[in-house]
């Protein structure tokens, strides 16, 4: 997948005010609309701007886009960090001419399809009308441990609200967000009536917010599947042994099987993540070579060595 330079398309700075972008975005819009345009490539070009306006133009992805940096140039290989839109709140959009659909996968990768719901309009009379709130979606960052025992954790989200001016501008809010045992990553919790507000008489929106997990120093989650490495002395894992491991929920006494291979697993049934159907949680083993260091240590290894006619090569 290729970076694309927003900026650079409807060739503003980067330092651009609104009102800039916005006439940038008027003028190459009317060059290459496909209605009129004599252009080759017009419907390309048209699609292209009309992507690079729908983020520029929104405060929040603007500010989420500026926040990948300016390292990447136009055309670069690109994969967006895992974390790179944390902590802001996305409105929905669409008020641009061309269809979301038609937009390019690194506008997914970033933003994906849901910042495109539509309000519906419903009018009271010839002067007034009611539209019902936008939803708005936003990614938040738990810990492992979270998932496990249930939280309550306060988040801050970056949103955008009209100023005085009737300009949107950048603000942050403050929510109290329970979080409930069992949730996996990719899971959205709903905040009622905490989206968008609402037009007239209009019911506001809903936020989403979308589940990921932190990395974490011991484990690693996929889907509902909980993995942990095990350091081993090369005496466990040949004699086996008995080892305490602290899990998410708790402590174990892990039997270690005699002459255990690096790289073996072995299986907590249940222990995963606590969903309805609870995952597994995998120990992995690493064994651990000490160094030799000391005369005893060294003369060690060496009686070690006369003990066993073994030969890590004799595969190869």
């Amino acid at each position: 997948m290729e970076y694309r330079d927003y900026y650079k398309i409807l060739g503003v700075e980067r330092t651009a005010a609104q009102d800039e972008i916005k006439r940038a975005y008027r003028k190459l819009a009317r060059k290459y609309h496909p209605d009129v345009s004599k252009e080759n490539d017009a419907e390309d070009r048209f699609k292209e701007v009309s992507e690079a306006y729908e983020v520029l133009k929104d405060p929040e992805k603007r500010a989420a886009y500026d926040q990948l940096g300016q390292n990447w140039n136009a055309g670069q290989d690109f994969n967006p960090p895992p974390d790179w839109d944390q902590g802001f709140e996305f409105h929905g959009g669409g008020y641009t001419e061309a269809d979301p659909e038609a937009f390019s996968d690194f506008f997914e990768s970033l933003f994906g399809r849901a910042g495109f719901s539509h309000s519906g309009f419903t009018g009271h009379g010839s002067r007034t009308y009611s539209a019902q709130g936008n939803n708005t979606h936003a990614k938040i960052s738990i810990d492992v441990e979270d998932s496990y025992r249930g939280a309550t954790r306060q988040i801050t989200l970056k949103h955008s609200e009209l100023g005085p001016d009737g300009r949107p501008v950048l603000k942050e809010r403050r929510l109290n967000v329970k979080i409930p045992k069992g949730i996996t990553e990719g899971q959205q919790i709903r905040l009622g009536g905490q989206g968008e507000p609402g037009i007239g008489d209009g019911k506001p929106g809903d936020l989403y917010l979308e589940i990921v997990f932190k990395p974490h120093q011991r484990f690693s989650v996929e889907g509902k599947s909980v993995y942990l490495n095990l350091p081993l002395a090369p005496w466990e894992a040949a004699l086996g042994a008995k080892v305490p491991v602290s899990i998410p929920d708790g402590e174990v006494q892990l039997t270690i099987p005699a002459n255990s291979r690096g790289g073996n697993k072995l299986r907590l049934k249940g222990r995963g993540i606590p969903a309805k159907e609870p995952g597994d949680l995998y120990v992995v083993l690493d064994i651990v070579t000490p160094p030799a260091h000391s005369d005893s240590e060294k003369a060690a290894y060496q009686q070690f060595a006369g003990a066993f006619s073994f030969d890590p090569r004799a595969g190869l």
